[in-house]
């Protein structure tokens, strides 16, 4: 049985859980950690009989977190790993705190924003649709001239010749 560091086996529960919420199965192709032992770490980590602190359950208020996005604004890798490892976070946390942060103050649509939006790729979709069946219609019609010009070149008449005569047999 494979032992795995204290810090390794709290990054991957952290991952497992809120906000990152990355799949077990997702998490067992990139670490090759069997999924029994994923499925028993998240589940020791909900029931809070695992030394992985309370900060990752997400415990923290927006102010607290909003504090935490500002204190590690200017740290750079190395001092952010330090930083974490000294609160008991985890730098995808902060990261995504920070996204958090950014998207705050972005424009809310509005209810009519939105069905104009639907409206808007409703209308796309069925022009994109139309043009794809445009375009299959006209390569249709240029393979059908190509074959035209091959026939006539083909069955021309001979060099001082009278014209072939085709007869439609009916």
């Amino acid at each position: 049985m494979k032992q795995y560091s204290k810090e390794f086996k709290e990054s991957i529960i952290a991952r497992m859980l809120t906000p990152n919420n990355v799949s077990i199965p997702e998490l067992v192709r990139e670490t090759g950690i069997p999924k029994d032992t994923l499925y028993s770490w998240r589940t020791k980590a909900r029931k809070g009989t695992t030394s992985v602190k309370s900060k990752i359950h997400g415990e923290l208020s927006s102010e607290e977190k909003f504090n935490i996005v500002l204190e590690t604004a200017s740290l750079n890798e190395t001092e952010l790993s330090e930083y974490c490892r000294r609160e008991g976070l985890f730098p995808q946390q902060i990261s995504v705190w920070q996204e958090n942060c950014r998207q705050a103050h972005a424009p809310q649509t509005s209810k009519a924003d939105k069905t104009t939006i639907r409206v808007q790729k409703k209308s796309i979709k069925r022009l994109e649709t139309d043009l794809s069946r445009k375009e299959k219609a006209l390569a249709e019609v240029a393979a059908l001239l190509i074959l035209q010009k091959k026939a006539h070149a083909l069955w021309e008449a001979p060099e001082g010749g009278k014209p072939i005569k085709l007869s439609v047999v009916k």
